[in-house]
Parts: structure tokens; C-alpha cells; sequence
């Protein structure tokens, strides 16, 4: 075959690629799309995707399948969308988790930073330290006096080992000089129930997720997690007014597997944030303690970078251990 043959074909080649390319990106979607909820039903992710699904299916004009696959703190869920074929149809919605996954685990089955693709940043999440009613303390500065009276006297639920709720009592622990005992359950609607059931005292965890149990009196709110007071519950202090600095973030993004073509990506992430910038879905997530940050891939992969390195910093300080 000589050298302009060659040349040929391999332009042609080129040329049926970027058709096909456009073609792809012209009929997406075309079928249902699924969503990996990497956790149990009932928690933060499940709250935050009711009201959104409906409005993205419109967008796209396709079925949303929202799909609980729990387990791993969440890598089970993500290993599943990290293995899918990367055509746009399996998405994740990654949190929190994922960066603090990077560090918990020695060996993992995938590379957040390298086996997914960031599609577009979501929502940020304060988080409440909310107790039982018979819980003595009624704010921080009580349930530090007691913490400090009889270390590891106070026991919290979380959503289990290396969980945000998990490493953020942990951080308040190092903050305060405290010592709390953990008892890790599977997942964030398990660790409610063992809260409003007595069977722990204390519990960090998603204001989304609890906000109507405050409203009923049924939980008591002692402290936030944001530097400022959330909006949703103005009259409850944050811890930072008693422990300076203290702050626990958590944030939602949608990612999609490795490889996933950019026009599918682009064409996501107008949906996502299109979805999110409406005023009836973003009123229905202000009033669950969600804070609507829609925003590209790039602030995503980020923010999944930044967080690595902070949970890894914690994971040595504390020397937590995957189970």
C-alpha cells in the first residue's frame, strides 16, 4: 500500500469517526438513563434525587432509573458505573465519599481519579449534630462537658466506618479534645433510626435527612456544620460559634465511567444544571437544606482533588482502618 493510499484511508477513517461522533451526540439519549445511589434507600441521596429525576426526565426526554446499590461507603455503587460501558446511559451520583474512599482504602477495585469522568458538580449539604431528647445536652457546650467528664461515655450512629458523619465526630473529637464511641451502621437511614430509637446518643448527619424529625420535636438539633447558621434552621448555632473553624461539608456530583464521549458529558451537564437552575426545583431543595451549586465538570474533578488530599491528612491523624 503506498504512502497517499495510506494517507487516504486513514482520513477517511477519521472522518466517518467525528460523524459518528456527531451522529451519537445528536441522538442522545435515547433510552433510560440510569442513576447509581451508591448508598441505602432513605438517606441524604435518595432526598435529594426525588425531586429531581422528574425534572431531568423532562429535560431529556427519557425515563430516569434511580438505582440503589449500597455498600463500601458507597464503592461498591461507584466500582459498579466505573466498570459500565461509557455511552451516558449509567451515571453515579458521587458525594463526600468518594475523596474520603481515596485514603480509607489501600486497594480499590477502581481510581475515582482516573476510572470516572466528572459531569457536573450538584448541590452542597450542611450537616446537623442532631441528639435523642433524653440525650442530656442541649447544645456543644454541654455535650463537650459531658464528653469530657467520661471519655467515650457518648456513643453516635453513623453510616459506617470512614462515612463523612463518621470522620466529622472524629474531627470535632480532635477539635475539642474529646473522645466519642462509634458504632457504625449501614448506612444514613439506619443511623437515623438508631438515633430516634435510643439506642445512640448522638448522630452528624445529611439536615435533609432529619429535618423533619426536628420540626416534630422528635430529634434535637445541638449544632450545624457550616461556618454560618443554616437558613433552615436560623435559630440553631453552628458548632464553629463554640469550636472555631469547625466545618463539614458535604457535596453531590454526578459522574459517569471513564471514557464517556464529551458531547454526552456536555450534553448531561446543560441537563443538570438547566434541572437545578429552575426556581420550582431549586425552592423544593432550599426547603430540604440543600444548597443548589450547579456547576461544570471541571469544578467537580476539583473539588473530588482537593477533598482527597484533606480526608487523607485526616485518616493519618486519626489512623481509622477500613473494615
Amino acid at each position: 500500500m503506498n504512502k497517499t493510499l495510506s494517507k487516504y484511508i486513514f482520513l477517511l477513517m477519521n472522518a466517518l469517526f467525528l460523524v459518528s461522533q456527531v451522529s451519537f451526540a445528536q441522538e442522545f439519549p435515547s433510552k433510560p438513563i440510569k442513576i447509581v445511589i451508591p448508598f441505602p434507600p432513605g438517606g441524604g441521596a435518595d432526598v435529594l434525587m426525588r425531586p429531581l429525576s422528574k425534572k431531568l426526565s423532562e429535560l431529556l426526554g427519557q425515563p430516569i432509573i434511580l438505582d440503589n446499590k449500597p455498600g463500601a461507603n458507597g464503592n461498591i455503587g461507584a466500582d459498579f458505573v466505573a466498570k459500565s460501558l461509557p455511552d451516558g446511559y449509567t451515571l453515579l451520583l458521587g458525594n463526600s465519599s468518594l475523596p474520603i474512599s481515596t485514603a480509607l482504602y489501600s486497594q480499590m477495585s477502581f481510581d475515582p481519579a482516573k476510572d470516572l469522568t466528572p459531569v457536573a458538580m450538584m448541590v452542597n449539604t450542611p450537616s446537623v449534630l442532631v441528639a435523642n431528647p433524653k440525650f442530656k445536652a442541649k447544645n456543644i457546650s454541654e455535650l463537650i462537658a459531658i464528653a469530657k467528664e467520661d471519655p467515650r461515655k457518648i456513643n453516635y450512629s453513623s453510616a459506617g466506618i470512614g462515612s463523612t458523619p463518621h470522620l466529622g465526630m472524629e474531627v470535632l473529637g480532635i477539635a475539642t479534645g474529646t473522645q466519642f464511641t462509634h458504632i457504625p451502621y449501614k448506612g444514613g437511614g439506619p443511623a437515623v433510626s438508631a438515633l430516634l430509637a435510643n439506642e445512640v446518643d448522638i448522630l452528624i448527619t445529611n439536615t435533609s435527612t432529619v429535618l423533619s424529625q426536628i420540626q416534630a420535636g422528635k430529634l434535637t438539633p445541638l449544632g450545624t456544620t457550616t461556618l454560618k447558621r443554616s437558613p433552615v434552621l436560623s435559630a440553631v448555632p453552628s458548632i464553629s460559634e463554640t469550636v472555631p473553624g469547625y466545618e463539614l461539608n458535604t457535596w453531590y456530583g454526578i459522574f459517569g465511567p471513564a471514557g464517556l464521549p464529551k458531547s454526552v458529558a456536555q450534553r448531561l451537564n446543560q441537563a443538570f444544571i438547566q434541572c437545578l437552575n429552575s426556581p420550582e426545583i431549586k425552592q423544593q431543595l432550599i426547603a430540604l437544606a440543600y444548597d443548589p451549586d450547579p456547576g461544570s465538570a471541571e469544578v467537580l474533578a476539583a473539588l473530588l482533588k482537593k477533598d482527597s488530599a484533606y480526608w487523607a491528612n485526616v485518616i493519618k491523624i486519626t489512623g481509622i482502618k477500613a473494615e
